[in-house]
């Protein structure tokens, strides 16, 4: 192969193995996947797979950097295609979350949360990676809620309803997949709508309030 099609087969062969590892920690878990399977499934030499990654504890942190930017156009893009409304975005992103538990007989659950709880506390790059990770699905969702204006009351913390909503998901795939049913997951997702529901019953009163305020204020 020639100077210029070297470094572009090697980012091909990198991206692989972080796509393959991805979703075979999805699938299998992060300690029950050994590295000989991971090079079967991307059809990689080992001489190939430490040349880009010293140890599978490297190649983890390789794969959470990865999922940083896979999240918008497996994820999020998706969901705003669907749907225009900010307040309805949450929900259909929910929905993307149950069709996938629904699709795999409520096994495998979210890949971030899964490495959650399985990924060691003593592995601090690992779980710095995972945060950032959930922090990246806040602030989509946030991004959302601050849109929706005043359809909410404006004394509402958008970062921390997006956080709810975040630990609403993660806590009902969780719950789903213990169970074996989607049954806790529609439980956990119904009762988030009803938490919308009594927020936008609440904006108005908010909003006027908060003109009062304003208006009192340029009065002095």
């Amino acid at each position: 192969m020639d100077a210029q099609q070297a470094p572009a087969q090697a980012a091909e062969t990198r991206d692989r193995l972080l796509r393959t590892a991805f979703q075979l920690f999805h699938e299998q878990g992060f300690n029950a996947t050994g590295v000989a399977t991971i090079l079967r499934e991307a059809e990689v030499n080992p001489g190939s797979m430490y040349h880009f990654f010293q140890s599978k504890d490297e190649l983890l942190e390789r794969v959470l950097e990865f999922a940083l930017g896979y999240l918008s156009p497996a994820v999020m893009d998706p969901v705003e295609v669907k749907t225009t409304d900010p307040i309805g975005r949450v929900f259909a992103l929910l929905d993307q979350y149950r069709a996938g538990m629904d699709r795999n007989g409520c096994k495998m659950g979210c890949p971030i949360g899964n490495l959650a709880l399985e990924v060691s506390d003593g592995n601090t790059k690992a779980r710095a990676l995972i945060h950032r990770n959930f922090e990246n699905w806040i602030g989509r969702v946030e991004g959302w809620l601050q849109a929706a204006g005043d359809r909410l009351p404006p004394d509402v913390d958008r970062h921390r309803l997006a956080r709810f909503v975040l630990t609403v998901m993660e806590g009902g795939l969780m719950q789903s997949r213990a169970a074996g049913t989607l049954e806790p997951f529609d439980e956990a997702v119904e009762t988030l709508r009803e938490h919308f529901k009594l927020l936008a019953a609440r904006a108005p009163a908010a909003m006027r309030k908060k003109r009062a305020s304003r208006a009192s204020r340029r009065r002095r």
